[in-house]
């Protein structure tokens, strides 16, 4: 398989997440079949512990089509399932959302994490490291790029 082909699969798996624990995986099916031929899914449970087969409250589903993926999306997130609002977005998304999240709670709000926890709790260390790293680079790129813009006013 090539490269674009891995890249395809990405763009049409879609992560669905905020499931009741009550869907199940027919129910789930049942719910994306209309938007598309659904290739694959997988749908978490719990693998140990107390809670071992218990559902996890998320899945994946992969259509044939980024086409297809995009419409399920957008006609499901956010829709009512069992009194809980989907989570659906591109598998490929979900990444850039928490590290977009991730540099934007690292710049200014890094009082407030100790407090919250929130989202930050949960991704590993040198994940969020990156994104500190990240935005660090963003903010200096910033900086030069206004220094060289006074310079220039200046020589003017």
């Amino acid at each position: 398989m090539d490269s674009n082909g891995i890249h395809d699969k990405c763009e049409s798996r879609l992560y669905i997440g905020n499931l009741d624990l009550k869907i199940t995986e027919a129910t789930l099916l049942k719910m994306f079949s209309p938007f598309g031929k659904i290739v694959s899914e997988d749908f978490l449970w719990h693998t140990r512990g107390p809670k071992r087969g218990a559902p996890r409250g998320f899945a994946f589903i992969q259509y044939d089509t980024r086409e297809e993926a995009e419409l399920a999306k957008e006609k499901m997130h956010g829709r009512l399932a069992c009194g809980r609002p989907l989570v659906v977005r591109l598998a490929s998304e979900k990444y850039m959302l928490e590290t977009a999240e991730n540099s934007m709670k690292a710049s200014g709000e890094g009082h407030k994490m100790h407090l919250t926890g929130g989202a930050m709790g949960q991704t590993s260390r040198s994940a969020k490291i990156a994104a500190i790293k990240n935005k660090l680079k963003s903010l200096e790129e910033d900086n030069s790029r206004s220094k060289k813009q006074k310079k220039t006013d200046d020589t003017s």
